[in-house]
């Protein structure tokens, strides 16, 4: 039977964050599933990209690379980027107070070292490891955005602090935090719970499959474990207060 179709005026959703969490492998089921429409771009950079915000805001800028959705469709973006960039969060809920947003959050630790992985793989970064994580603050003092973020292992790793932001416009209920490791462990059930935050009935098949693969150069070494923890202790605290949480997966 033939679904009268409807032009996109509000997105219905956004997978914000965080940055080499799996939020490729998510998007890859997100897209899957018949009553969701995904953008023609993996990540559309709508909300952080400054240019668009100096005046009256286009939204029709975002909403054209969505095709006219079924009545029964929503639809979403993922721009993981979204929770670590400070403006991101208050632009959002000007765009729609109701939105709901999905993050994916990994062992901060992991995260830097995939991060720092990815950049080396892309062959952006020069530096070791160990010397671009001591050295980032320097780095990425007074870089613009888009650069900056591209060197902060660290920095986009503090999550309570990302999460808070979002609190601040957001309410608990629309925001859905997932552990990475139990979305890669307990696959079925972890997409089941998100489909149904986002209203939808579970997929009917699901097919693990690793997206956004990077070889690793190397393997993270003893001191550069303990140097990460020891910055992470204590954000990953206020995190497990913050979302009743048992991170002891991520301590050492």
């Amino acid at each position: 039977m033939f679904q009268k179709r409807r032009k996109v005026e509000r997105l219905d959703f956004i997978l914000a964050g965080a940055q080499k969490s799996g939020t490729t492998a998510l998007h890859y089921f997100l897209a899957k599933h018949p009553d969701i429409t995904m953008g023609d771009q993996q990540e559309m950079h709508f909300f952080d990209n400054d240019t668009v915000f100096t005046g009256p805001v286009d939204y029709e800028q975002l909403h054209k690379h969505y095709p006219p959705l079924a009545r029964s469709s929503i639809a979403g973006d993922c721009t993981p980027s979204y929770i670590y960039y400070e403006p991101a969060a208050e632009r959002i809920w000007q765009y729609n107070p109701k939105i709901k947003l999905l993050v994916l959050l990994r062992n901060p630790v992991e995260r830097a070292f995939a991060h720092w992985n990815m950049q080396r793989f892309r062959g952006r970064e020069p530096l070791d490891f160990f010397d671009a994580v001591r050295e980032e603050k320097t780095r990425i003092a007074g870089a613009r955005p888009t650069e900056a973020r591209r060197f902060a292992y660290i920095d986009r790793g503090f999550y309570a602090r990302q999460l808070e932001r979002l609190f601040k416009f957001f309410p608990r209920e629309q925001v859905k935090v997932v552990k990475f490791e139990e979305f890669k462990d307990k696959q079925r059930e972890t997409l089941a719970s998100i489909f149904s935050f986002l209203g939808l009935e579970p997929l009917r098949s699901v097919r693990s499959k690793d997206r956004n693969v990077v070889p690793y150069e190397r393997v993270m070494n003893w001191e550069e474990r303990v140097f990460l923890y020891n910055v992470f202790a204590e954000d990953i605290a206020k995190l497990e207060q913050m979302l009743g949480w048992d991170c002891s997966a991520w301590k050492l």
